[in-house]
């Protein structure tokens, strides 16, 4: 439990302030710029000329993409609304917790938008495009996004009035 009250003191320390406001733009200046939307919880960008797959900590969009898996309910709307909130060029900061990469090797970062400092994960919660998923270590909204997710499910958001839930296989 110490060990997990530094990471998070650590993670506060290095995002300037968004541990205040979790909301808050963590620092100034963006690190990354848009180059498309995967689906309604994973983007690619470009980091010093390089391409990396970036996936939102702390959210599970509905599945739009996934080979193995069929299209969710909601799932199209939420990339739709992911490509809405970063079109192609958009300038954004990742901000990394405490587990850089996934299982995958995509960079796991909490974004915002450069231009009016929006956290996008929190956004796509709030609005009802995405659910709430928090995996350990890396928790440091966790507490931000399970409130926007209640916000969410009471006025039926997105998701929250269109489908039964999260993870519900699109109607067909």
């Amino acid at each position: 439990m110490l060990t997990r009250a530094l990471g998070f003191v650590a993670i506060c320390a290095l995002t300037i302030g968004a541990c205040a406001d979790p909301t808050a733009r963590p620092s100034d200046g963006a690190n990354a710029i848009v180059e498309h939307v995967i689906d309604g919880d994973t983007i690619d960008v470009q980091i010093d000329g390089a391409t990396e797959r970036v996936r939102l900590l702390g959210i599970d969009a509905p599945e739009s993409v996934d080979r193995e898996r069929p299209v969710q309910c909601f799932g199209p709307e939420a990339s739709e609304e992911l490509t809405r909130l970063l079109p192609p060029q958009t300038s954004v900061l990742l901000v990394r917790d405490l587990e850089a990469r996934d299982r995958f090797g995509r960079l796991l970062a909490y974004v915002y938008r450069a231009d009016d400092d929006l956290f996008v994960n929190h956004q796509l919660v709030v609005s009802g495009f995405a659910d709430v998923l928090i995996i350990d270590p890396n928790e440091a909204h966790e507490a931000t996004l399970r409130s926007a997710r209640r916000q969410a499910r009471d006025a039926g958001a997105g998701l929250w009035g269109a489908c039964d839930g999260a993870d519900e296989p699109l109607a067909s």
